[in-house]
């Protein structure tokens, strides 16, 4: 690498990207690295604080800040993800389709730990969409130490980034209530749930309204999992502490392992999840009938990734774990399960 007078560079090729910032209106690439700079380019090469330019010159031990990006890139990203160009030294990561973005934030951490190196992401565990934009990395200088490029690679064993594609599950729904099987009221869970599972691609095997019997509610878990080979059991209804609530020891009764009766989110503490085998029951709380975002809009997507969840898991929800109820909802890109 060799600096050199702006007004002596007509004929030189750039080393790296420069960029023009205009407040408020434009911040991008002006001029491309490898452009060869012509004598129209010296007065905008002035105009954006371009006394002086870099051109190549091999140096043993460095590494320009395109190709050490790509390295990074190399190391970090599993599955789907795909890439966008270079710019300005840096590389953006972006979703190969709908899924979940799993990140060892660990791994992450002792990347960002090497001096002269960065990467940056969204929050582990979010729902993506297909082109969404997940992170970015680059190095800081112009040109990195070889050696710490070396140290990223012995640090990071195997890639820690990917995407998870959600998985189309048969569902069955299992709604529960004296008030609803008489039909004193309405039922308003199901059209809550069939859309959340919609979005997602998922098929709704049937609902099936039940009173408060507990004997009745076990005997159509057990039959909607062997019977109807569903995939995955919603309960809605009889999740309180209420006595005359039997549908937690309903789920319980089924023989399953349950993981949790309780959650340190709001809205949805009173959210229950159970596997019997390797189908996961959930028992939802009222709030998701009337709540914009709930514990269930954490815990769906992973789900449908066919990620096991522990007790843990859930007790991690507890920083993060309150919803705002913001007027304009931006979930999943806002502080709620983060």
């Amino acid at each position: 690498m060799k600096k050199i007078k702006t007004v002596d560079a007509v004929g030189r090729v750039l080393l790296h990207d420069i960029t023009k910032i205009v407040p408020g209106e434009f911040k991008g690439r002006a001029f491309k690295k490898g452009h060869v700079i012509k004598e129209e380019d010296i007065d905008v090469l002035l105009s954006l604080g371009k006394d002086n330019i870099y051109v190549w010159e091999e140096t043993e031990g460095l590494v320009h800040e395109n190709d050490a990006a790509i390295i990074l890139k190399d190391i970090s990203c599993g599955d789907g993800l795909e890439f966008g160009e270079i710019k300005e030294g840096k590389i953006d990561f972006f979703a190969s389709y709908d899924g979940v973005l799993k990140i060892d934030k660990d791994a992450l951490l002792e990347l960002n730990m090497i001096d002269d190196i960065m990467m940056a992401t969204i929050h582990n565990n979010t729902p993506v969409k297909k082109g969404e934009k997940l992170g970015g990395t680059r190095v800081i200088p112009l040109m990195v130490e070889e050696e710490k490029l070396n140290e990223a690679k012995k640090l990071i064993e195997k890639p820690f980034i990917s995407v998870e594609k959600f998985k189309k599950k048969k569902v069955g729904i299992v709604t529960t209530g004296n008030e609803v099987f008489y039909g004193r009221i309405k039922d308003a869970f199901g059209p809550v749930i069939k859309s959340k599972f919609e979005y997602y691609g998922s098929e709704i095997l049937g609902q099936v309204i039940l009173p408060d019997d507990k004997e009745r509610i076990t005997a159509e878990i057990l039959k909607a999992v062997n019977e109807d080979k569903a995939d995955m059991i919603i309960c809605t209804g009889g999740m309180s502490v209420d006595p005359d609530d039997v549908t937690p020891t309903a789920i319980k009764d089924c023989g399953g392992e349950v993981v949790t009766y309780g959650s340190p989110v709001l809205p949805g503490a009173m959210f229950l999840l159970a596997y019997l085998g390797d189908t996961p029951i959930m028992g939802l709380p009222g709030c998701v009938m009337y709540s914009k975002r709930t514990v269930f809009d954490l815990v769906l997507p992973r789900i449908l990734i066919d990620e096991k969840l522990t007790k843990r898991d859930i007790a991690l929800y507890g920083q993060g774990g309150l919803c705002l109820d913001c007027k304009v909802c931006t979930f999943p890109h806002c502080s709620f399960g983060k």
